[in-house]
């Protein structure tokens, strides 16, 4: 079966959007005149949220930091703190970074409910946020993103692909995401959208703080309740969560199953190569990364955000956001070189080592 990998139209996002106007129209409120006269000397705050997952730390921080450093000819700075999953400890860095009074934040929340708070300490200081990656609540200035509710039906849509006629008969587990993130809510809205009245879920899980760990407990509880032989799939949300269903999976003598994925980790990718995931969803980081970067330093510089923003997003708490929404990818053993490779996330080296060599051959992925 030809498995077709498609891009996603970034417009198609299941979340309330406006029609495009300005940044003032839309709640950018902000005092500029203090970050105007800065120019490009800008300290620009970067909170990211955990090192659980490798994307963070290899892909988002170091293409935040590359184009702030473009956009301002070298002399913007940028001030970064990891909350390692921990809400608490996310709201202390948001606080020393007004202490510290940088000129603009960029903060992918932990738990988005609980940055609220945060968030309007720093607007009350005069600080401008940009919501990266997770829609996080309270007064923000500017979001990017992607289309969540399109991933999971990218997702939900593959393992209908995988499952063919064994979706009639069998039983799926979902694995969903954590509760307290945004885009996990959503993630498992567009899986549902698809896979609902097409397959059966026998057990389902929204998993803490989408621990690779607490994924494979899950599994293992999954399998005990299920049963070996009624389990025909596993949608996963992410790739490390996959890693744990897999090796659950395993433990279990369960095999070819397809066990969906995202974030193009390079596990996750060198599972794919050997069959034992059967996608993920590669979400372009350096759009992502560059379009927090463009509006973090139009809003430190009291500029507006209408050349970079052209959508409008509703969080729970705030109406009209200036949004920039990313397409995304199936990613698939057939388009592995026309993704990670091409877009230089990975190497065929990084991908093809001595364990997936053969894998890699068989594929045709030289």
């Amino acid at each position: 079966m030809r498995r077709a990998a498609f891009a996603v139209a970034a417009g198609a996002m299941a979340v309330s959007l406006a029609a495009c106007g300005s940044a003032a129209e839309s709640g950018d409120k902000s005092d500029s005149s203090d970050s105007a006269a800065k120019g490009d000397a800008i300290k620009v705050g970067l909170l990211l949220p955990e090192n659980q997952t490798a994307r963070y730390e290899k892909f988002d921080k170091p293409l935040i930091e590359k184009k702030v450093k473009e956009l301002t000819n070298n002399k913007g700075e940028v001030v970064y703190n990891n909350a390692k999953q921990d809400a608490s400890l996310q709201n202390q860095q948001v606080e020393t970074m007004i202490t510290n009074k940088v000129d603009v934040l960029i903060v992918d929340a932990v738990d988005s409910k609980a940055i609220a708070g945060s968030v309007k300490k720093a607007k009350d200081a005069g600080i401008p946020v940009v919501a990266y990656d997770r829609l996080a609540e309270g007064p923000i200035d500017a979001y990017t993103s992607f289309d969540n509710v399109t991933v999971g039906k990218t997702q939900g849509e593959a393992l209908l692909e995988a499952l063919g006629d064994k979706a009639k008969d069998g039983q799926i587990v979902m694995m969903n995401g954590s509760s307290t993130d945004p885009n996990a809510a959503q993630f498992k809205e567009g899986a549902h959208s698809v896979l609902d009245g097409k397959v059966k879920v026998g057990r389902e899980y929204d998993t803490k703080e989408w621990k690779p760990e607490n994924a494979n407990s899950n599994m293992e509880g999954a399998i005990s309740a299920l049963g070996k032989k009624k389990i025909v799939g596993v949608y996963s949300a992410n790739d490390g969560m996959a890693g744990g269903i897999i090796t659950a999976l395993k433990a279990a003598g369960i095999e070819d199953v397809p066990v969906t994925g995202q974030d193009a980790e390079l596990a996750g990718v060198q599972r794919i190569v050997t069959g034992e995931q059967f996608m993920s969803v590669y979400k372009p980081y350096a759009p992502e990364a560059d379009a927090a970067a463009q509006m973090a330093v139009a809003l430190a510089q009291g500029k507006s955000l209408d050349s970079v923003a052209k959508d409008k997003v509703d969080s729970p708490t705030t109406k009209g956001v200036p949004s920039v929404l990313v397409p995304v990818v199936s990613l698939t053993q057939e388009n592995i070189n026309d993704t990670v490779i091409k877009d230089g996330v990975y190497t065929v080296q990084e991908i093809c080592t001595d364990k997936y060599k053969a894998a890699c051959d068989k594929i045709g992925l030289k």
